[in-house]
């Protein structure tokens, strides 16, 4: 009895009786069965009939943990006689009774006795046959439970001793992890830090023994030491937890797979090794009692941070004895030892306070706790009562990383206790350039609330993480140091843009297409208006795709994402590794970042364009070894084709395109390095986020800066913020490497293009320019072009044709796309007239509603619809005042009318905000005329609740809008008839020209030395793969230029075979000690 005055549960054994300890005499009825199978040439062995049969009665006798739970096996009772076990096999009766068969039959003369005899003839038989099945079936079920039993001694003999646990328990071996270089990171259980200390049960607190019961196995003081109701238990918590929460083995059977199997033994998944592990529990049982069972298996657990035992868990964690632990402490410690490295309070104090919570709801389902002691003790702030850990670990975030991966594929045990080498992809020199970088620039923004910062680097040939740091500094607690901000989600900001780019490529687009910058109106869900703004408050009106994503305007970024789609952008971040974007109210706001991604997920997107559209996954463990010297490092995904070869060229060419950036960011910016180099920063809003990523062909680093409680900057941005990081870093890590610009793929190629249209050049473009693009998706044709003559009719004021070309003029314009109309003339900028000379008079007009007018409910939409030659009209509708799309009020009505109702529009379920209404006016030879007037919509709102609303990640603060409904293409006229409104497909004239491919700066030869052979990760040599269901799209709407129709089809050549290889540290040669014995 100790001072804390509680009580084990009384042991029924006798006090003098001792436990089957090594060296102790086995039950005779083992010594029995081992001596029939000993070698029978020995001379001096004992016979079996001299074998004394009393000597072992009281080992012989059944134990129990408690009287009152262990009733089935009385500990008072006395042993029987012992007999030798024989299979009933070889009693079988030695024949069978053959009376039936011997009888003579009967012949067909004979004739039946009586005819009420034959029931009672069929009931006999039925009798019998019943009665021949149960002796079968008993007989069957006597063979089964020999053949266990027989079964189970067998095994039994071939298994450890149950009396080795003591002087078994503590064999574990140290695993260490190593950098690429064959240099120790860190030891598991290095012995300056790693503690275990032996403590009887009596010194255990009793909430610490109950809470690990509740969690390991509530039936421990009942079982036999196999509880099969415990695997239907572990299935309905892990579907009612949605986890694990506890698992399916026992604390015997846990115990024995521990101590008693070979490390080899525990990693194995097979039904041979629960069958050991149940036989072993059962004898552990039949030789321990339930105490000394839960006192070995408490002092030998692993609880993490390198505390074996619960006396060195309770020091490490909370500075105190395991007999002074508190309830909630004890509930904290309980829940570890499943995943010791994702439980982690220090690294995971979220994950590691939910888990205590589901202890303490197990802990009041057994009964050993009230709902409101449990309630109570949740609210208590362990978490910060943790004491202070003291490591010295090198890369002590990268370390923890490989831990956390590790656990995902070995069990604990393995890992903790089996003596592995574990070499990293960490390269020493980056990660400590790395570790410089973002300490110096984080104290250097100090005034400016910057508090904590993160970096990651990946060999973008391998996928292999050079440099992982997690915050500023692993120790500091009040930045929240130890939590990893490169594995943390936070809001990329603009650096997911080239994916919203690269998604326009798979449709068409190209680095010439034509967005117009210019204002914007979305409904935002909430019965409000989004208008996005660019970071400079401006708008740049006619914008090519290059110059827009290298200057990172937002409303290009948000119409590109309005073309693909939300699902099409989600897709292609999924395709290049990014599993965060799962959520399904993503609005436009997303072009901008508005959903958060990891940082080493983030970088390894950019890995995959970086290595020519190759996608392989990030991964730090480049090889695991065991005790033994053999490999079982776990395979890694196949490197996949991501991306077309050309669409990430393109993206890296724009991205390296310092020129292009030069309007936003200046000529001499962080992105701009000393070799080529593509590179896209990022800012989210109130400054919360700055990102920098990007790559060179030999290194892809992205860096984060911010606070790890999401408290906002003071004005810094992802250049000013994460760019000098990144900057330096990449400057550093390449110091002694030739400079290399990227492999041009063969099938890009160079074509002139009009400077402002992004189109082939027409008759009068002033200024021209040279731009790349994919041989099978060229420039759009010269019809495209802005700059443009249009022949006016002089009588009507319409563009002139077929009906009119009597007295015409020959005028020059600059036609902007629909949605650029209003940008124009705002501008100055005369725009041509949007209607043709009809081949009669033709009057399309809205008299109702007005020009400006409020409407709302079912309008009422009058005016003329007439023509000569009348084919049909149409109403049609749009968003905002200058709509780049319409929608159809009505089908196509193919009755006159004049000064009539044209039709009805149900705006009860719109939101509020300006519109356009449409009407088209078609004769039969397919001339056309078009009326607008603009309305605003003021419906009355309904009292419902407001939507939460996600903050928007962009440059410029704007509410996050939801996706609005896809508008309908404008109908098609006919050919060289079309409305001013409605893009022709336009015709190819200029002739593609291949340019010569340039050549690659060979590799230095002071090169970094793959990992050993027996994990060498290829080379994935790229091919040229369109991406499935690729094909030119069709004119969805008015601002988006289609592909031409006469587009050269292109053979796709392989790609080059020189792959770059990442030169940053000395050749690698691994130590004696990772030469693997042999490959599993």
């Amino acid at each position: 009895m100790t001072d804390n005055n509680w009580e084990l549960p009384p042991d029924p054994e006798e006090p003098n009786t001792p436990h089957p300890q090594a060296g102790q005499t086995l039950p005779s009825w083992i010594r029995e069965i081992r001596k029939e199978t000993a070698d029978t040439s020995d001379a001096n062995a004992t016979p079996k009939d001299k074998i004394p049969k009393d000597s072992d009665a009281t080992l012989h006798a059944p134990r129990s943990a408690k009287p009152v739970t262990q009733a089935s096996q009385p500990a008072a009772q006395k042993p029987k006689p012992e007999t030798k076990i024989q299979s009933p096999i070889t009693q079988a009766p030695k024949s069978t009774p053959t009376h039936y068969l011997s009888q003579k039959p009967k012949t067909r003369s004979q004739k039946p006795e009586t005819k009420n005899q034959k029931p009672f003839l069929w009931g006999k038989f039925i009798l019998r046959a019943i009665l021949v099945l149960l002796i079968l079936g008993v007989f069957g079920s006597l063979l089964a439970l020999v053949g266990s039993l027989i079964g189970y001694q067998y095994l039994a003999l071939q298994l450890p001793a149950p009396d080795e646990l003591r002087s078994r328990q503590f064999n574990f071996r140290t695993t260490t992890i190593y950098d690429r270089n064959g240099d120790i990171l860190w030891e598991i259980n290095d012995p300056n830090f790693g503690r275990r200390t032996d403590v009887p049960l009596t010194q255990i607190a009793p909430d610490l023994r109950h809470a690990t019961i509740a969690t390991e196995d509530r039936f421990f003081y009942t079982n036999v030491g196999v509880d099969p109701v415990a695997v239907a238990r572990a299935v309905y918590y892990n579907v009612t937890e949605g986890s694990i929460v506890s698992g399916a083995s026992t604390i015997t059977q846990q115990l024995a797979r521990n101590v008693l199997l070979s490390p080899e033994e525990r990693a194995q998944q097979s039904l041979m090794r629960k069958v050991k592990e149940a036989v072993l529990a059962v004898e552990l049982t039949r030789n321990y009692s339930k105490n000394e069972i839960l006192e070995i298996y408490l002092n030998q657990i692993y609880y993490g941070n390198l505390s074996y035992g619960i006396e060195a868990a309770s020091q490490t964690y909370f500075g105190k004895s395991a007999s002074q632990l508190t309830l909630a402490e004890s509930s904290l410690l309980a829940g570890l030892p499943q995943s010791p490295a994702i439980h982690d309070p220090y690294n995971n104090p979220e994950g590691a306070k939910t888990r205590q919570k589901v202890v303490l709801s197990l802990m009041v389902e057994d009964g050993y706790i009230t709902p409101e002691e449990a309630k109570a003790t949740a609210a208590e702030p362990v978490i910060e009562s943790l004491k202070d850990l003291s490591m010295t670990m090198a890369a002590p975030h990268f370390v923890n990383y490989v831990r956390a991966e590790l656990e995902k594929i070995y069990p604990a045990d393995l890992i903790y206790q089996a003596g592995l080498r574990i070499q990293t992809t960490l390269d020493r020199r980056l990660q400590a350039i790395a570790e410089e970088e973002v300490r110096e620039q984080v104290r250097a923004l100090a005034a400016k609330n910057v508090s904590n910062g993160a970096l990651v680097a990946i060999q973008p040939q391998t996928g292999q993480i050079l440099a992982m740091v997690g915050s500023a500094d692993f120790r500091d607690e009040s930045i929240a140091g130890q939590i990893n901000m490169a594995v943390s989600p936070r809001q990329p900001g603009s650096t997911l843009k080239p994916l919203v780019y690269l998604a326009a490529f798979e449709k068409g687009w190209t680095p010439a297409t034509l967005i117009m910058d210019v204002p914007v109106e979305y409904p935002d869900g909430a019965g409000g208006v989004y208008k996005p703004l660019n970071y400079d408050l401006k708008f740049h009106g006619p914008t090519l795709l290059r110059d827009a994503l290298a200057n990172s305007y937002n409303i290009p970024a948000i119409k590109a994402l309005e073309f693909v789609g939300i699902d099409a952008l989600k897709q292609m971040a999924a395709r290049l590794g990014i599993s965060a974007l799962t959520r399904n109210d993503y609005g436009l706001a997303l072009a901008l970042g508005a959903g958060e991604i990891p940082l080493v997920e983030l970088t390894g997107a950019y890995q995959a364009i970086a290595n020519q559209g190759v996608k392989i996954d990030p991964y730090a463990i480049a090889r695991v070894i065991d005790a033994q010297g053999r490999d079982i490092t776990p395979p890694r995904p196949a490197p996949r084709q991501a991306l077309r070869v050309e669409n990430a060229y393109l993206m890296t060419h724009i991205l390296a395109d310092n020129q292009a950036r030069t309007p936003t960011f200046g000529p001499n910016s962080a992105l701009a390095l000393s070799r080529p180099a593509a590179a896209k920063t990022g800012t989210t809003n109130e400054f919360r986020d700055n990102l920098a990523l990007g790559y060179t062909p030999d290194i892809v680093a992205g860096v984060w800066v911010g606070n790890a409680d999401y408290s906002p900057m003071v004005g810094t941005t992802g250049l000013s913020g994460a760019g000098p990081i990144w900057h330096n870093f990449m400057e550093r890590a390449h110091e002694g490497l030739s400079a290399r610009d990227f492999l041009r793929p063969p099938n890009i190629i160079e074509m002139e293009i009009c400077a402002d249209s992004g189109s082939i050049p027409g008759e009068v473009c002033p200024t021209r320019k040279t731009e790349l693009f994919s041989v099978d998706n060229p420039p759009l044709g010269p019809k495209h072009d802005i700059h443009q003559m249009i022949d006016i009719d002089l009588n009507t004021g319409l563009r002139a044709n077929e009906y009119c070309r009597a007295n015409i003029e020959t005028r020059y314009y600059q036609v902007y796309p629909p949605d650029g109309r209003d940008w124009a003339i705002e501008r100055g900028i005369e725009q041509p007239p949007e209607g043709y000379c009809p081949s009669a008079a033709i009057d399309a007009r809205i008299t109702a509603p007005t020009d400006g007018q409020s409407v709302s409910g079912m309008v009422n939409i009058e005016g003329h619809a007439i023509a000569a030659n009348f084919a049909y009209y149409q109403l049609e509708f749009g968003v905002s005042a200058g709509p780049q799309a319409f929608a159809p009020i009505t089908d196509r009505i193919t009755r006159l009318v004049e000064g009539g109702l044209l039709g009805q529009w149900d705006t009860s379920e719109l939101p509020n905000g300006p519109y356009t209404i449409r009407l088209l006016v078609f004769d039969q030879s397919g001339g056309g005329m078009e009326s607008r007037v603009r309305a605003l919509i003021d419906n009355l709102p309904t009292p419902t609740p407001a939507p939460t609303q996600t903050p928007l990640p962009s440059d410029t603060p704007s509410p996050s809008p939801t996706s609005p409904a896809t508008a309908t293409p404008s109908p098609t006229m006919a050919a060289d008839t079309a409305t001013p409104t409605l893009t022709a497909t336009p015709t190819l004239a200029a002739t593609a020209t291949l340019t010569p491919q340039a050549s690659a700066t060979p590799v230095p030869s002071a090169t970094l030395t793959p990992l050993p052979s027996a994990t060498d990760t290829p080379i994935f040599t790229p091919t040229i793969a369109p991406t499935p269901g690729e094909t030119p799209p069709s004119p969805a709407t008015p601002t988006l230029a289609p592909s031409p129709t006469d587009t050269p089809t292109a053979t796709a050549s392989p790609l080059p075979q020189e792959t770059p290889t990442l030169t940053a540290t000395p050749s690698f040669t691994a130590t004696p000690a990772f030469t693997p014995t042999q490959t599993q």
